[in-house]
This record gives C-alpha cells, structure tokens and sequence, in this order.
C-alpha cells in the first residue's frame, strides 16, 4: 500500500484543493459533465474576485476533473471594463441556435449579462445585455425586479429566465435605480436571448405564503425538468440549505417540495436548530445532475472562518416517485459507494466539524472573533496551483472531525500528521456519539509549524463506517491528514 488515495476515487470537495468555486450548476453536454460557476480566491474579501473558469470531467468518471481554464472575464462586458464589478453566480444553457449561452450578474448592479459560444468549455464572448422592448437594460427602471442569480431554460421553444433576490440592496450598488427585492420571478425572453418578451412575474414570494413557510425563497434560482414536471432549486431563508418546488408548469403553481441539502444536516436525524448542525453554516447555491438515472445535487461549503473561500461539493440524492429526499453530508459525493477503507485522505474532505460549543454561522459580523474556539478548514500558501496545502485548523477541546464512509476490509493501524502545541488525545471511533474508540492516538506536541506524524494500532474494521475524531486535551491541533492501513 502507499500513501496516495486509492485511484479514481472522487471526495468532497471534489475539485483540487486551491480551488475555490461556488454556485456550481452541472450540465451534460456529449460525453461529459461541466461545472459552471462563480469563482472565490482564498482570502478574498468578498465573493467571486476571479474570473469564471469551467471544469469538465467524463459521465463515467466523476472523480476525474479538467480545467478547461478561464472562459469569461470581468472585463469582456463593455461596462465593466475595468473590472470593477464581480461576475455573481451564473448559469449556462444550450440555444437553439446550437451555440452555448453564458448569463451572469454583474455583483449588485442590476444589470445583467450575456455571452456565447460555439463550445461548451468556452471561452465566451460578450452578446449583449437583458433588456426590455424598448432597449431599456433590465434593472434600470425604477420597481424593476432585481435582475440576480440567473437560471436559464429552454422548453417547447419558449426560454424562460429565472431570477431573484430577498433582501433590501442600497442603491448607490445598482446605480441608484430602486430595484424590488421580493423573491424568485420569472420572464421570457425572445429568440435573440437577450429581449424580454413577457415581463418579470412573482412566482416564489418571500413572504411565507402557502406550502413555503419557514423556507421561504432567498436567493440561488436553479430549474430542471423531469418527467414533464419542474423543479425548481433555490436556497431559502435560512441560507444553509436548497430546497425544491415543484410544478406541472414552467411559470406559475410552484408547491414547496422539501430540502435537498444542508450544509449543516439540519432538518436529518432530528437536528432541528442551527447551533446542533454537524458542521458550519453559511450560504450555499447550486443544481441539480442526472447521470444513468443516479441524481446528485451540487451545492458549496465555506472554508477559512468567512463566506467568500467557497468551495464546490456535491452529494448522490435519492429520487422516488416524483420526490427528493434530503441528501446527508459525506466526503464520498460522487464516487458512488463509500471510499476505500485503506491509503491516504487529507482531511480536508471532512464532512463533519464541530467545537464543544457546537457550530456557528460563517455569515455573521465580527464572525473571526466570536470563533476564536472553533476549527476550521484553511490553507497555507498562496492561491496558487503549485502550493495547495489545505488542513483542518484551531481544533481544540471537545472539538470533532468526521469523515462518510469508508468500507473497511480489515484495519490494523491509523497515522494522523498534525502539527500544534497540545497534550490530550485524539480518540477514534464510528459513532458520532464517541461510543467505543477503535483507537487512542496519544497527542504531545510543541511545534507550532513541523508537521508530525504518529502511529497506532487500531481495532479491527469490517464493513461501511464513517469515523470520527474527536480531541480532548490542552492546546489546538492543526490536522493535516491521515493513512488507514488493513
């Protein structure tokens, strides 16, 4: 055995650990999956500071990704020359013109954009703004519906366009034009991708009506067709999870449908409040895939204690009679059975990380103080290719990591590499409940930058289990990886 992960083998995140890609909405085109989305930097500031990339993998290997490199820059749309505005979440849809259109958002501006090409990895060229029959830009009338998040569909003929947002905007972001904020609507848009021709409708309100209560539209407009119903993705109110609706049309008579995915497993396992999450919360938007009738749904997780480090995650999700059930949290996404119980994982696909005082929201003011006690996911180095080097930080008394799943054909010791100033233990187990460890790996440690590594034996493992660590003891641990050996 050596110390790499067992080959073709996909993990959350599921992209190389330097990057950085939120808002992620899959799409099959020919023989392979691509991943359009928006694009963080690892400590940013503020959202989406990158240009748009596009990375591409085979349907019948989804632990195997290409970087199609840049496909659109902040600078191609002629006003935002200088690149002053971000390019927020975008979506992708094939014309009926056979040409690939990219629409995007540029940040809070109320202006939203379009760019084509031939080719499905780009790069794309700027084609013109969303604009009303008059030539007026979609979000410079006064009450015009905040153009944001665009998802874009193309049925029997007819493109509709899907967009919205749920909180007050000042003005002085989108020119000083008072744009409502109200919820998810939907236009139609002529043959020319890009002239509305029905004007913006209120279809997902977010003022908690009917079967939405409690999981009202916020934000994130994703939308699928399926057996000739539609289902539409968005995040709602509480931020940290997507829900669906559904409906027998592509415009109106939306029922709430339920969760498919929170980045705390809330809503699973009666875990009904924020601070009993499972792991960190914050924003999170994608959509929805279907391979050889297996489902996924995409979504994003936060790194680095703030919301703008965000990277690109995806879980199998089951589909039964027209229905979605809430997909757990793992670190297997779209490998497609559980990872192999030997060889080498870096922590970084944990799936599972809490304090002894529980989980916190990475959306919050003055959030680094108030998680000052709390581990977190980070890097060192540089945004860069050369120097990815992501680990686990800050883990502390009571804190624990978890790991889903692995099948285990026999286990006889467990090595960890850390790095710290601590003394305690890191105690293994296969119940989140801590139970009986499988083993005690003893921690003293008083170098704050060497990485060690320490080795254990382990009770014997046969079967699918997640693992836990979990540490008691003086001090904070920075964990890097660890190796499973049968």
């Amino acid at each position: 055995m050596t110390n790499q992960n067992t080959l073709n083998q996909s993990v959350n995140p599921f992209l190389p650990s330097y990057e950085y890609i939120p808002d992620g909405e899959p799409y099959v085109f020919g023989d392979r999956v691509y991943l359009y989305g928006s694009h963080d930097r690892f400590g940013g500031s503020i959202f989406c500071l990158n240009d748009y990339v596009c990375y591409s993998a085979p349907v019948d290997d989804l632990g195997n990704w290409t970087n199609e490199g840049v496909i659109y820059r902040k600078n191609q749309d002629p006003r935002n020359r200088h690149g002053l505005n971000l390019l927020f979440a975008p979506d992708v849809v094939y014309g009926k013109d056979k040409r690939y259109y990219l629409y995007y958002t540029l940040g809070f501006s109320g202006i939203m954009g379009v760019a084509v090409s031939d080719i499905p990895q780009g790069p794309f060229h700027f084609h013109g703004h969303v604009s009303h029959k008059d030539g007026t830009l979609w979000g410079r009338r006064k009450n015009d519906y905040l153009p944001f998040d665009p998802a874009v569909f193309i049925d029997k003929g007819q493109v509709y366009l899907y967009s919205g947002f749920a909180k007050y905007i000042p003005s002085f972001l989108t020119g000083f034009v008072p744009l409502k904020c109200k919820g998810g609507t939907v236009l139609t848009l002529e043959n020319d991708m890009l002239t509305i021709k029905e004007e913006p409708q209120l279809i997902f309100p977010s003022d908690g009506v009917d079967s939405f209560q409690g999981h009202e539209f916020f934000e994130a407009s994703s939308i699928r067709k399926i057996n000739n119903k539609y289902y539409f993705v968005y995040s709602s109110v509480h931020n940290h999870e997507l829900c669906w609706a559904y409906s027998d049309y592509p415009n109106k008579d939306y029922l709430f449908g339920g969760v498919l995915v929170s980045l705390g497993d809330i809503n699973l396992n009666d875990i009904d409040r924020e601070k009993k999450g499972l792991n960190y919360l914050g924003n999170t938007h994608g959509g929805l895939l279907n391979i050889k009738d297996k489902w996924y749904i995409f979504y994003h997780r936060h790194t680095n204690r703030h919301s703008y480090s965000r990277q690109a995650c995806a879980e199998e999700i089951i589909f039964k009679d027209g229905h979605f059930l809430q997909a757990p949290l793992s670190s297997c996404g779209l490998n497609g059975k559980p990872l192999s119980g030997q060889g080498y994982y870096e922590s970084r696909i944990a799936c599972h990380l809490r304090s002894s005082k529980g989980v916190a929201r990475y959306d919050k003011p003055l959030r680094k103080i108030f998680l000052y006690d709390h581990p977190y996911i980070t890097q060192s180095g540089k945004d860069r290719e050369d120097t990815p080097d992501q680990f686990i930080a800050n883990i502390r008394d009571g804190s624990s990591v978890g790991f889903k799943f692995f099948t285990f054909q026999g286990l006889h010791s467990v090595s960890v590499k850390i790095r710290g100033k601590a003394s305690g233990n890191l105690i293994l187990s296969t119940s989140l409940a801590k139970g009986k460890p499988i083993t005690i790996i003893p921690v003293n440690i008083q170098n704050q930058k060497r990485w060690v590594t320490i080795m254990v034996s382990s009770q014997n493992l046969e079967g699918v289990y997640p693992l836990y660590f979990f540490y008691e003891g003086t001090g904070a641990i920075d964990f890097k990886s660890f190796i499973l050996y049968d």
